[in-house]
């Protein structure tokens, strides 16, 4: 019994597109040839997304897997495996794309509820595959609806809750579903639409104000908050005013609050009654007209010397009957400086503040704006120096100054002159900097400075403070007498000297040979240094140079020089006698030695 698989194919019946709730066949065929009329057992597998969905075994060459009624969850590419004795086969993959969604169902938990409870809804989407979005509507007459949105990732139902608000009357809920195929948004129908209707738990609260007609500063007023409810318990009345809460009651229906009126107390009050998530509120706008303005407080002078006369008086426009008090005003509590409405004190330093008064008419209280005193102590002489001390400046550098004053008063004004000209002014309390860059040789070297405050002493003028301008060391050279070659033990005069320099100037001079020697230095206030030695020696043979300095702290070295210490004229002498003493003496002995032969022969 031979066969062999020709092939194995899947159709889809009637069409792979097919509408949610559809029926659709899902038909696996197997093509085989056999060497003879035998029965062959099919094992028959149909996948759904790579997973088991069907499996049959007939003699049949044909299975089908009927789908009565699709869903969404059906969408998915499908494919049949066939196994025959130990051979199997199978076919090409076949997309199954269902459309649509099921319709969802609501439900609710309650169909009346209580303002200030909430509605909690269910809605399913029967035979559908998560994940799955979930809408839910809160509809109100005459209004755009309110929605919130569920991820389920796990199951194909998800719950909502709605707050019942203030005004709700009859409320209608639906809901529908989404889903992602095709990397496209799919919605389902909106469900059903569910009826809910809301009872009041209390009726919105009354608030009024009782007083006279036109409420004054001064007056009492009173006010009354009060509502009527259903049901006594967790009940809360609050009045407010700007968001802050002046009184309160619970398990009452009427809040009274009274209170002497002042300005202050005009604006927009605010009764709120809750229950639960219940709220409903009543506002009611309140004038308060004045009794009197505020008082002001006029002072004989806001700056002045220390130990002069200050006057303070107090007074309300057009009012007269007030009791008034003079104060300073301090962060640790203000102070009372006298029970009247003038003041009269001689001041110093420690006066200067903040003054006010107050006035008081039928328990009202009003207090002025402040008015700010400044005592003066007059500055000292101002002292000008350099801040790295010493009075003076390399050319081309900068130079700090301070001005400083020990005594006055802050602020204080400070002016620097140079010469005569005002360079800067700084306003600070104790002292004041001055930067004079990139200084020149030729600039005016005199420096002072003034102080000033508001004293009526005026300006204090420093000292002039004198600065030395450096010029630094330019050009070196160094040269000696005699030049060049010099004999053993006897003296030499080495000249060093600069172009330009301030003095003093500092002269150093170095022999080179093997490694450097200082072998002479001097302070000069001069130009140039002369230094005579006495007596030369061989040793003193190799190349001279000088350094120069002076306090703009640079160093100059001169072009070097060369000296040679030779013999002298009478140690050439020496040596000559030295050697031709000997060479006459032989020539003397040999004279003497071949006379002395010829004689005897």
């Amino acid at each position: 019994q031979v066969f062999t698989f020709n092939a194995v194919e899947i159709s889809v019946q009637p069409s792979v597109k097919v509408k949610n709730g559809a029926p659709v066949s899902i038909i696996c065929h197997a093509d085989i040839s056999k060497s003879s009329d035998f029965q062959l057992k099919h094992n028959f597998t149909i996948f759904k997304d790579r997973k088991a969905v069907f499996m049959t075994v007939s003699n049949k060459a044909d299975a089908r897997y009927e789908i009565s009624q699709t869903r969404s969850s059906d969408t998915g590419d499908y494919e049949c495996t066939v196994v025959a004795g130990r051979k199997a086969k199978s076919s090409n993959s076949v997309h199954v794309w269902v459309t649509g969604m099921t319709k969802p169902i609501l439900i609710t938990e309650k169909n009346e509820v209580l303002e200030g409870e909430v509605v909690k809804l269910r809605c399913e989407l029967p035979g559908e595959v998560p994940p799955l979005y979930f809408f839910f509507r809160k509809i109100k007459m005459n209004s755009k609806p309110m929605e919130k949105y569920v991820l389920e990732h796990y199951r194909n139902f998800s719950v909502a809750e709605f707050s019942v608000e203030e005004g709700d009357n009859i409320l209608q809920f639906d809901c529908f579903g989404r889903r992602i195929v095709e990397l496209e948004f799919e919605n389902s129908e909106h469900s059903n639409k569910t009826l809910v209707t809301v009872r009041e738990p209390f009726v919105k609260p009354t608030l009024s104000a009782k007083s006279s007609s036109n409420i004054t500063e001064g007056d009492k007023i009173q006010f009354e908050c009060s509502t009527a409810v259903v049901h006594m318990s967790d009940i809360e009345i609050i009045l407010q005013k700007n968001k802050t809460i002046l009184d309160s009651v619970r398990d009452q229906k009427l809040l009274k609050y009274s209170r002497v009126a002042t300005l202050e107390d005009s604006g927009e009050y605010l009764c709120k009654v809750e229950q639960g998530r219940a709220s409903k509120s009543t506002k009611l706008n309140v004038l308060v007209s004045e009794l009197f303005s505020k008082p002001i407080l006029v002072a004989s002078m806001s700056n002045l010397d220390e130990n002069k006369e200050l006057s303070l008086s107090c007074s309300i426009s057009g009012f007269q009957n007030a009791s008034f008090s003079i104060l300073r005003k301090n962060s640790n509590g203000d102070i009372l400086l006298k029970n009247s409405r003038n003041l009269t004190m001689r001041v110093n330093v420690s006066d200067t503040g903040s003054y006010a008064c107050k006035a008081e008419v039928k328990g009202i209280v009003k207090e002025s704006k402040p008015v700010r005193i400044n005592v003066y102590a007059p500055v000292s002489k101002p002292t000008l120096s350099v801040v790295s001390g010493l009075p003076e400046v390399v050319v081309g550098k900068p130079l700090r100054l301070i001005c400083r004053s020990m005594t006055g008063t802050p602020p204080i004004t400070f002016t620097f002159y140079k010469g005569n000209n005002v360079k800067k002014t700084v306003i600070n309390d104790t002292y004041a900097t001055f930067l004079d860059e990139n200084i020149r040789q030729n600039d005016k070297r005199g420096y002072k400075c003034g102080a000033r405050n508001n004293h009526s002493s005026g300006m204090k003028i420093s000292n002039i403070l004198n600065i030395t301008v450096i010029v630094p060391i330019k050009n070196a050279s160094l040269g000696s007498i005699p030049n060049g070659q010099v004999e053993d033990g006897s003296e030499t005069t080495f000249l060093c000297s600069v172009n330009e320099g301030t003095w003093p100037i500092h002269f150093k001079i170095f022999r080179k040979t093997d490694h450097e020697v200082l072998i002479f230095e001097r302070t000069e206030y001069a130009d140039r240094m002369l230094w005579h030695k006495e007596t030369m020696s061989r040793q003193d043979t190799g190349t001279y140079y000088c350094m120069v300095s002076n306090r703009a702290n640079v160093d100059v070295r001169s072009h070097p020089i060369t000296i040679s210490v030779i013999l002298a004229t009478w140690q050439k002498g020496v040596i000559a006698a030295f050697v031709l003493l000997p060479i006459a003496g032989a020539v003397t002995l040999t004279s003497w030695w071949f006379l002395y032969k010829k004689k005897k022969s």
